[in-house]
């Protein structure tokens, strides 16, 4: 087994750099240094926290150029798009520095006692193992609320973005963040494991695959760890008859087809109305054949390549698969080592790949349905439960089918996408536990009982 990292810019092939794992002398000395900054932070007052958030949002939108360029050179990500993961970021942290004090404040509860009320402890030491596909969001989202709680954070990245990672672990440093407060860890899957178990490491949160949220859930749970997993999804857009294509379409296409289709909560099955079907298909198509694919460091490409060949692989297989179920290729599906061409499908099944499983790229299964009710059923016919949308003027019709629904998101005339002030999440195999609001920042708190009498 290798002892190294090494990094390939996925646009072109070249080699970037290469990172030695850290050593199990590093791993522990980075555990114990963890617990040892978590006796001071967690006694700091919350709006010391909450001074440190700032400026570390400064820190972010000073450095916003070269880290965009980091990310795009790491995994493939449109410029244009790595500056606004970078905006996003910083909004984040700002959000939770203005509302962590009103979120963990002690909630006074009436009863027979002088005094009772639920404070909210933090729980010690974070494990996060975070995905390749928007390397700093994914961070930042656990990170800011773990940590402005009174934790202290541990990441394990995905390999492909270990600059990323690295770079993110000095940004917290410049920012004025104890030693340990923030650390990256750089070890395999194997060492991970091994982390789980240890003492020091009380609760972990993964976003990734299925795959992995199982191995991640299994070993937590064999030593009694807490986890968040937020896992795949393979949302349905519903684009209805009275829809208003003027005005969503744009939006429509951008659920695909941002990132590159690389998002879990990107629109990944089209059920249209049958009597708009054949005029939404048409400009569907002539939208997505007007996307610019290019060199992601040019300002005017808006689609490039997969982060790395082997999801390119994964995807041909799944539309191949599909294809000979007897799904018709619509426009494109073409490929060349990290590049997918986007590619739209018809005449879909239930039993296609391209509508059971996630698909990870530029990939937009069109198929026709006769009313709402029976698009509602067939957005439900998955495994998945990350968020369904919806595409209609008459808004409160749509809202009326939220129960029908099992997804942790349901969003009318507008793509799912994740916002601070909202939670977010999944249900069935897209994974359980919220991150980002509220309902985020209590996952990895001790809601400790407190009751008192004279």
């Amino acid at each position: 087994m290798s002892d190294t990292i090494n990094t390939n810019n996925p646009y072109n092939g070249e080699h970037i750099k290469t990172y030695k794992l850290d050593s199990k002398v590093v791993l522990n000395k980075k555990l114990e240094l963890a617990n040892a900054t978590f006796k001071s932070w967690k006694l700091l007052e919350i709006s010391e926290r909450a001074k440190l958030l700032q400026k570390l949002a400064d820190e972010l939108l000073a450095d916003k150029d070269s880290l965009s360029k980091l990310i795009t050179l790491e995994m493939g990500k449109p410029i244009t798009e790595s500056k606004a993961e970078i905006e996003k970021c910083a909004f984040l942290i700002q959000f939770y520095a203005h509302n962590a004090d009103q979120f963990l404040a002690d909630a006074i509860i009436e009863t027979d006692a002088h005094e009772s009320y639920i404070s909210y402890d933090p729980l010690g030491c974070i494990l996060a193992v975070m995905p390749w596909n928007y390397p700093f969001w994914q961070v930042f989202r656990f990170a800011i609320p773990t940590l402005i709680a009174g934790n202290v954070a541990l990441l394990k990245h995905a390999s492909n973005v270990t600059g990323c990672a690295i770079a993110i672990e000095k940004l917290f440093n410049k920012s004025g963040f104890p030693e340990g407060c923030f650390q990256t860890l750089l070890a395999d899957h194997d060492t991970i494991e091994e982390i789980i178990g240890n003492d020091i490491v009380k609760a972990v949160t993964l976003t990734g695959s299925e795959k992995a949220g199982k191995s991640i859930a299994q070993t937590a749970g064999k030593h009694l760890k807490k986890t968040v997993l937020e896992l795949g999804g393979n949302n349905a857009c519903i684009i209805l008859k009275d829809a208003d294509l003027d005005k969503h379409l744009d939006t429509i296409v951008k659920a695909r087809m941002q990132n590159s289709g690389q998002s879990c909560i990107a629109a990944k099955r089209f059920l249209v109305e049958e009597e708009i079907y054949d005029e939404f298909l048409e400009q569907f198509t002539k939208k997505v054949k007007a996307l610019n694919y290019d060199d992601p460091f040019k300002e005017d490409t808006n689609m490039s390549c997969l982060a790395r060949p082997d999801l390119a692989d994964i995807l041909e297989e799944q539309v191949s698969k599909s294809v000979e179920k007897g799904a018709k290729v619509h426009y494109g599906n073409t490929r060349g080592d990290a590049y997918y061409q986007p590619t739209i499908l018809t005449n879909i099944t239930k039993d296609m790949p391209v509508f059971k499983e996630e698909t990870f790229g530029p990939v937009a299964p069109i198929i026709k349905v006769k009313n709402l009710d029976e698009a509602i059923a067939m957005a439900s016919n998955s495994r998945f439960g990350l968020g369904t949308m919806i595409f209609t003027k008459d808004y409160k019709k749509a809202s009326k089918k939220v129960l029908a629904i099992e997804d942790g998101a349901y969003f009318i005339n507008e793509m799912v996408k994740s916002d601070p002030r909202l939670p977010f999440g999944g249900t069935k195999a897209s994974g359980y536990g919220r991150e980002l609001s509220k309902e985020g920042i209590l996952e990895f708190v001790n809601k400790k009982t407190i009751f008192i009498n004279k």
